[in-house]
C-alpha cells in the first residue's frame, strides 16, 4: 500500500458520495413532476455504490489486510444509477390536466422523508471521508517532522 492510497480511498467516497447527495437532491426537487420529456411522472433514482479493489472477493481482501498481498482497497466507485421500481403514487385531482379518466394523477414513487434521511446519510459519510482525510494529513506532517 503505497503513501496516499489513503488519500485516493476517501477521495473515491467523497466523489461517491457527492453524486449520492446530487442524486437524492433530484429526487427531492422531482417529488411533484408529473410529466417528464420521455413521458409518465418522474421516477426515483438510487445510486448502487461498489468497491474498487481488484478481484472483489472476501478472501483476497482478508489476505491483503493480513498483509498478504493482493486485495489491496482501492476505494469505492459507483455502479450505476437506476430507477426505482415501487409503484408509482395514484392522486385524486380529477381538475388535473394530467388525470386519467377516472380522476387520478400518477404522482412520482419519491418520499420526502426516506429522501432526506437518504441525504443526511450521504451528508455524515462525506463528512467521515473529509475528517479521514484529514487525519491522514495528519499523520503524514507527523512523518515528516520526525524525518
Amino acid at each position: 500500500m503505497s503513501l496516499f492510497d489513503a488519500l485516493n480511498i476517501s477521495a473515491s467516497g467523497l466523489t461517491a458520495q457527492r453524486l449520492r447527495m446530487d442524486v437524492t437532491s433530484a429526487n427531492l426537487a422531482n417529488a411533484q413532476t408529473t410529466r417528464t420529456p420521455e413521458g409518465g411522472p418522474y421516477r426515483r433514482q438510487d445510486v448502487v455504490l461498489q468497491e474498487q479493489s481488484g478481484d472483489g472477493s472476501f478472501a483476497g481482501a482478508l489476505t491483503g489486510a493480513l498483509g498478504g498481498g493482493g486485495g489491496e482497497p482501492a476505494g469505492v466507485e459507483v455502479a450505476a444509477i437506476v430507477d426505482d421500481t415501487t409503484p408509482l403514487r395514484q392522486v385524486y385531482e380529477p381538475g388535473n390536466p394530467e388525470a386519467n379518466a377516472q380522476g387520478y394523477v400518477e404522482m412520482p414513487n419519491v418520499n420526502p422523508v426516506e429522501e432526506m434521511t437518504d441525504l443526511i446519510d450521504a451528508s455524515r459519510s462525506y463528512q467521515a471521508n473529509v475528517t479521514a482525510m484529514q487525519t491522514t494529513k495528519q499523520v503524514f506532517s507527523k512523518t515528516i517532522e520526525l524525518l
